[in-house]
């Protein structure tokens, strides 16, 4: 998995892929343009920023670019919800995870794993980068 947080910005896209599946840049801009108020070149910025930085991979389809998450969304949460953990709570050790049940954001299949991710004491970055 890429060391590199995702912005706020970029988290935002990749919520929408995680969801939507691969899309052109068009279809992401059409989509949420709404929420976040962003021009078309805004998205394109952010998503040519993303391939840079491996949160999302690129890939040409009929002359069409198509992007889709390069990072798994369970593994990222789980890197992103302990680091806030220990950096901003300076909490140590397994975190239960209790409170991320009913996130809209994850299935229940994905609930269950980001539970049993953030109650060892292993590694957060361990787990397949997709």
């Amino acid at each position: 998995m890429t060391a590199t947080a995702p912005s706020q910005a970029e988290l935002a896209i990749l919520k929408h892929l995680w969801t939507a599946g691969p899309q052109a840049a068009r279809e992401v801009q059409d989509r949420i343009a709404g929420s976040t108020g962003w021009s078309y070149s805004t998205t394109r910025t952010l998503l040519a920023r993303m391939t840079e930085k491996g949160l999302v991979a690129r890939q040409d389809v009929h002359g069409l670019s198509v992007f889709s998450a390069k990072v798994e969304k369970v593994t990222l949460m789980g890197r992103l919800i302990r680091d806030f953990a220990a950096n901003v709570l300076d909490m140590d050790g397994p975190m239960p995870a209790t409170a991320f049940a009913n996130s809209r954001l994850f299935s229940e299949q994905e609930a269950e794993a980001l539970t049993r991710l953030l109650e060892t004491s292993g590694d957060a970055s361990e787990g397949d980068p997709k």
